[in-house]
């Protein structure tokens, strides 16, 4: 459980770690794909966890979702830039209760009362948080657009953990790599066309290291060994902690206000998306 918390915290924290790097979202999502899969593939090779049958077996959908996993990030640190870690962690949180509403056309799961109770309550507190979120606040920021970015990231997250149900017998850590190496891909034509990858400071390259090693190559390894060791009502719970541990972050470290509609919000999206995510795990 130790294990699940720590990588929860690392999580948590990549929201005040993007404020620091002066990049663009898409060159960030690619160099944190490059630095992770680099990271990664040395990890699987020397402990000898990869297996290429059971990863050639699953590939379609593990290169699909590495796509949408790319965008995803490029989604996210968008919202970052555009509205506070707060509102951004509020609306990609809303990722699991677009899984519940979507499970029954993908995945044929029984849309059950509790679920829809759980969307609509988690669709109430978006509501209330975009409602009294400001348009343009200080320069450079406009809170409604980085929570749609948030809720687009959202979308895409929503994406990666339907695939992954399309995967059989692959592991969490060969499916990571895959997924991180396929999204490096898909953004290099990007980055080749748009020419801004230029780190100008070595705050925003020490920084992006550290996002690429820490908060996804080692948590993503601290994450799956511990994820072994629990049930999946206990992991749905415990994956809370990094959302609210972002929340602290952000007041903690960068001062960010927090407002009683904002958190009124987000007591009904983690409240019910927690309890969504607890009836499906009980199936």
């Amino acid at each position: 459980m130790i294990q699940i918390i720590i990588a929860m915290l690392i999580w948590g924290s990549i929201g005040v770690f993007i404020q620091y790097i002066h990049l663009p979202s898409i060159e960030t999502a690619f160099l944190r794909a490059v630095i992770a899969s680099a990271f990664l593939f040395v990890y699987t090779v020397y402990s000898k966890k990869a297996r290429l049958h059971k990863i050639k077996e699953n590939i379609i959908p593990l290169v699909v979702a590495g796509i949408a996993m790319g965008f995803n990030w490029i989604f996210l640190f968008q919202a970052y830039h555009y509205t506070s870690i707060a509102n951004s962690t509020m609306s990609y949180y809303f990722a699991p209760i677009i899984i519940i509403l979507l499970s029954p056309l993908i995945l044929k799961e029984r849309l059950t009362i509790l679920k829809i109770i759980s969307s609509l309550g988690a669709l109430i507190g978006l509501f209330i948080i975009m409602y009294y979120s400001s348009g343009n606040t200080v320069e450079g920021t406009n809170d409604k657009l980085g929570i749609m970015y948030g809720l687009l990231a959202a979308a895409l997250y929503a994406t990666v953990v339907l695939l992954s149900k399309y995967t059989k017998d692959v592991s969490g850590i060969e499916m990571t790599l895959i997924e991180i190496a396929s999204a490096a891909v898909v953004l290099l034509p990007f980055v080749l066309m748009r020419n801004e990858l230029h780190i100008k400071d070595m705050t925003s390259g020490i920084f992006v290291l550290i996002i690429g090693i820490v908060h996804t190559g080692i948590a993503y390894v601290i994450y799956f060994t511990g994820v072994r060791q629990i049930n999946a009502q206990g992991a749905a719970i415990l994956s809370y902690i990094d959302p609210l541990s972002a929340i602290v972050f952000s007041i903690a470290l960068l001062g960010e206000p927090l407002k009683l509609p904002q958190i009124a919000g987000g007591i009904l999206i983690f409240g019910f998306t927690l309890i969504g995510q607890i009836s499906r795990s009980k199936k």
